[in-house]
């Protein structure tokens, strides 16, 4: 497992762990965001089961067990949280932070001993030290229950399946030619976005935050100018079509 840092100022940093070259070939690559203040860390759609083992050598690197305090699922499916019963034995003091509507799901993968915060509809705020994050509605991009986390001091949106694109994990960390890119998203959004409207309140919404990174949660990240480049790109895009294959 890769580990970058995306950013750092005297309160906090983000990091992104990812692009495992030990990663089994038939599960798709994840991004897994942290943010680590003084005295404590987030850590972001954490992955599925059999990434635990890799993320936590990973993680401990960066920060001590203890100082691991929060966890973040954006929705319910198994590349993001499947590991959740693991991280329930190492991090047994912790709190999850996930949408209220997948709350009876998640617990599936198991959760006895870390504490489950629902995340209303409206969304939420988690202030960590001196840092403020927001919990952004997203719903149904593309799961019906779905938050991505804004960084207003970072300039950071942490946007889960929005922007994902399923590549290799030789693939560059940041997006390069954004023309070049569409090419390895627009399936994905096309079949697993399943609603235009949807689709125009989240773009209306993020529209109005500063954002110089978005970061979804497999592929490349945006920056600069290409993250306006996406919504417009993904403003224009029909979403929520199945296609299948002419005879």
């Amino acid at each position: 497992m890769q580990t970058y840092k995306l950013f750092e100022n005297k309160n906090h940093q983000w990091l992104v762990f990812g692009r495992d070259p030990e990663k089994p070939n038939k599960i798709i690559d994840t991004n897994q965001y942290m943010v680590v203040t003084k005295r404590n860390a987030l850590l972001m759609d954490p992955g599925g089961i059999e990434l635990f083992a890799t993320m936590l050598a990973a993680v401990i690197k960066q920060v001590a067990p203890d100082k691991l305090t929060h966890l973040f699922a954006s929705h319910q499916d198994p590349d993001i949280i499947s590991s959740l019963g693991l991280w329930d034995q190492a991090l047994p003091e912790a709190t999850l932070h996930s949408p209220w509507l997948w709350e009876g799901f998640i617990r599936h993968f198991g959760m006895d001993n870390i504490t489950f915060n629902p995340i209303p509809d409206e969304g939420s705020k988690l202030t960590l030290d001196e840092t403020s994050l927001e919990f952004i509605p997203a719903h149904y991009m593309h799961s019906s229950g779905n938050f991505n986390v804004y960084d207003p001091e970072a300039k950071i949106l942490m946007s889960g399946d929005i922007g994902a694109a399923l590549e290799s994990i030789d693939a560059p960390l940041f997006v390069e030619n954004f023309d070049r890119h569409v090419d390895k998203m627009e399936m994905f959004h096309k079949r697993w976005m399943p609603s235009n409207r949807a689709k125009s309140d989240w773009i209306d919404r993020v529209s109005k935050l500063d954002i110089d990174m978005m970061c979804p949660q497999h592929g490349r990240i945006f920056q600069g100018d290409d993250v306006k480049r996406f919504l417009d790109w993904f403003d224009k895009l029909e979403v929520g079509v199945a296609i299948q294959e002419k005879e």
